[in-house]
């Protein structure tokens, strides 16, 4: 799974062929061993989840 982008400790990568468990094109942000992966169209967490914190970065 390539990485796309790190910051403040947060990792953002994308699978290129991950479409079977949630359907949409997402990223995966992961965080000191915890993974949250959002929706790329608006955002939101369709899995896991990261410190508040963390989460608002990388929504933003």
């Amino acid at each position: 799974m390539p990485t796309i982008s790190m910051f403040f400790g947060v990792i953002i990568r994308m699978f290129y062929r991950d479409n079977h468990q949630h359907n949409l094109p997402h990223i995966h942000a992961e965080y000191q061993g915890e993974v949250a992966v959002f929706a790329i169209e608006d955002g939101r967490i369709l899995d896991g989840s990261l410190p508040t914190p963390k989460q608002k970065l990388v929504e933003a």
